[in-house]
């Protein structure tokens, strides 16, 4: 009896996501034969232009026809994410030219603007094929389920088995309406994949743009931080050392009194303790900016970084090949930032450090067993390791269920 009234909340949780994608994707049905014909015709507004494109009316239809589609695939493309579910990233922003010329230049040139042109001219019958569906399956279910209230011939040629039979139909289409509606919306999600996210070429372009912002906000942050830790740490220091033997020479210089000496003495052994904890505090910087311990190998300066952690760390290494020197530092400090944070915000009782070599990657993965809840977004340094790893074509993935376990894993190419 437990075990029902368990499982009852399970499945009404678990299909309220269903019913939920249902309705989104019964509105998207719906609406998608107005945008359909719409980008229709924008398409035939420039293929008018490339037809007379040598005459002064075609070069202006292209320039306006052309931005405008675009604008209609940004449209289309916001729909297709917000109620079909359809992962699209956006593709460059349109950059015209000066004067009439050059935007006219920039639109020939255009290739987003094209695939949306492209887009409104297939679009129409998968657009039709949806609606289709949905109206059939919605709408004659809702129709056969209530045809005893309102369809009188049925009940006096059928009776009441026939209008129960009606009826059983009907909801047999309403219930097998969510799955229906959304295999009909496949080609359509096709299209917006394939047409409405930026050109292959162009989507590496824009990886890459972002990356390289990313790396010169990351550069700028790390110079900001060696600039601070110098400045406020090491700088200080030696001033502090240099005004004790300053004071030590003047205790010198009047050695005719017998304290003197002594204190000289004692700020020299103060000087002493400031000039070794400077040395300590800049082997400290030093190794930030590139750890010795990588001199003997990626293994063993993560291993020595498992072995220091507060938190026990198991350490799993499979390194066949040894990674590029660029790549070794990456994945460095990408295991000391996430250890760091197992230790400091997971509350974790233990960890797992992993890095394997295969098919031109290396896979550096942290497990935890603490609370959870770690997100790119959260303020706990994964940001910043996603800025790190992007320059060299790096991914970062996070799995963090409320509850735990959390799992971190960077992929990074071998060799760049």
């Amino acid at each position: 009896m437990e075990s029902q009234v368990g499982n009852g909340p399970r499945r009404a949780a678990g299909a309220a996501p269903v019913w939920a994608r249902a309705w989104r994707e019964l509105v998207y049905a719906l609406v998608t034969p107005l945008m359909a014909v719409t980008g229709l015709v924008y398409a035939v507004m420039v293929a008018v232009g490339v037809v007379s494109a040598a005459t002064v009316v075609g070069l202006p239809l292209l320039a306006l026809g052309v931005p405008a589609a675009r604008g209609l695939g940004a449209a289309n493309r916001r729909l297709a994410r917000a109620l079909a579910g359809v992962r699209v990233a956006d593709p460059a922003p349109f950059r015209s030219g000066p004067g009439l010329a050059g935007r006219i230049v920039a639109a020939l040139g255009d290739l987003t603007g094209w695939r949306a042109v492209i887009h409104g001219l297939v679009r129409l019958p998968a657009a039709v094929l949806a609606f289709t569906v949905a109206a059939g399956l919605w709408g004659g279910g809702l129709v056969l389920l209530g045809c005893p209230l309102w369809c009188r011939p049925v009940l006096s040629s059928y009776g009441w088995p026939g209008a129960v039979l009606t009826s059983a139909a009907g909801a047999a289409l309403l219930l097998s309406a969510p799955w229906g509606v959304h295999l009909a919306l496949a080609p359509e999600r096709l299209l917006a994949r394939t047409l409405l996210g930026p050109a292959p070429g162009e989507a590496r372009t824009l990886r890459l743009e972002r990356a390289r912002a990313m790396a010169v906000d990351g550069a700028a942050a790390e110079l900001r931080r060696i600039e601070r830790d110098l400045h406020d740490g090491t700088a200080a220091r030696l001033v502090t050392l240099a005004m004790r033997l300053g004071m030590a020479l003047e205790e010198l210089e009047h050695a005719d009194r017998p304290e003197r000496p002594a204190r000289a003495r004692a700020l020299v052994e103060d000087a002493h303790r400031d000039a070794k904890e400077t040395l300590a505090e800049l082997r400290d910087l030093i190794r930030g900016i590139h750890p010795p311990a990588l001199g003997e190998g990626l293994e063993t300066a993560l291993a020595t970084l498992a072995a220091r952690s507060p938190v026990p760390v198991r350490f799993d290494a499979d390194l066949p090949e040894r990674p590029a020197p660029a790549i070794e530092a990456i994945a460095y400090f990408c295991a000391a930032e996430l250890l760091v944070n197992v230790a400091r915000h997971s509350g974790a009782r233990r960890a797992v450090l992993g890095v394997r070599a295969s098919d031109g990657l290396l896979t550096l993965s942290v497990r935890d067993d603490g609370a959870g809840g770690a997100a790119m977004d959260a303020g706990s340094g994964l940001r910043g390791l996603a800025g790190r790893v992007a320059p060299v074509d790096g991914t970062i993935d996070v799995h963090s269920p409320p509850g735990g376990p959390t799992v971190v894993t960077v992929e990074l190419p071998l060799h760049v």
